[in-house]
């Protein structure tokens, strides 16, 4: 019996062989990708820890310019995030739950400065709550100035991290199954003890780490916090501002706030993992 492949044996083997030469290539090139990304991303990341050596870091997180920032940073990021967590948490809800004219714009309003450029977000806070502003200009005239203050500052992070906790604050009650609500209802709850006792508690992973989310993009607002609040050490100088002005004169100084802030970022991150793993 001939033991030689037949022609068609020979096609099968041979397109066999090229398909197992372009998944080869196609795994090469993919992780060739991969590799130039995590690159690009981390070497930035890297450089700030190689280019500054412990002694010089710790020597300027000592200066008062980087005590002020972080203290300031700290604050009122903490301060905008229980705002924006008391005020978002019912609109959230409401959203999650209620069908009204006009939820579609207040959802379009709510998300808008996520995608508004920081300086416009700055500007516009400052032609609504300066003192010549729409509102700013009522307050003045009962001695409230709010603009270039620290209170600008929370405002400002209000402003642009408010979305980030919104959004998952809705997604994580839209998640949360009714029947529990409904069951509570039957048992004579009214609907804020079923939103405190059944619905919160049930979306409670979410809304933690909405939190976390809206806390590290106030922390880390720029544009919209130096036109609106100003930089002023110790009063309007968040670690952003501090960055861009200690770069000028203190590189030191300058890459010791950036590192805070990276390792701020990485651990944000974790813990949002975390929380959506356990969630999950």
């Amino acid at each position: 019996m001939d033991s030689t492949p037949s022609r068609q044996g020979r096609e099968v083997l041979r397109h066999a062989g090229r398909a197992r030469l372009s998944r080869g290539f196609l795994t090469l090139f993919v992780a060739a990708l991969l590799v130039l990304f995590l690159l690009f991303v981390t070497l930035p990341v890297v450089s700030l820890f190689l280019r500054i050596s412990p002694e010089a870091f710790f020597r300027s997180l000592a200066e008062p310019v980087v005590i002020d920032a972080l203290s300031l940073s700290l604050t009122t990021a903490t301060a905008s995030t229980a705002i924006v967590v008391l005020l978002g948490t019912p609109l959230a809800l409401v959203n999650a739950r209620h069908d009204y004219p006009g939820r579609a714009l207040v959802d379009t309003l709510t998300d808008l400065p996520i995608v508004l450029p920081p300086a416009v977000a700055g500007i516009a806070l400052l032609m609504a709550f300066g003192r010549r502003g729409v509102v700013g200009q009522y307050l003045n005239e009962f001695g409230i100035s709010i603009a270039f203050t620290t209170a600008a500052v929370i405002l400002a992070q209000v402003f642009v991290a408010s979305p980030f906790y919104i959004r998952q604050a809705r997604a994580s009650f839209e998640a949360v199954d009714r029947h529990y609500e409904d069951a509570a209802r039957t048992l004579g709850a009214s609907p804020a003890t079923v939103a405190l006792r059944v619905t919160i508690p049930l979306a409670w992973g979410g809304l933690v780490s909405g939190a976390i989310l809206s806390f590290a993009r106030a922390l880390g607002e720029f544009g919209a916090t130096i036109m609106f609040a100003g930089n002023y050490q110790g009063r309007t100088r968040t670690m952003p501002l501090a960055i861009y002005t200690t770069m000028q004169g203190d590189m030191d100084a300058a890459i010791s706030l950036a590192i805070i802030l990276v390792v701020i970022s990485f651990v944000v991150i974790a813990a949002v993992k975390v929380i959506t793993r356990r969630n999950y």
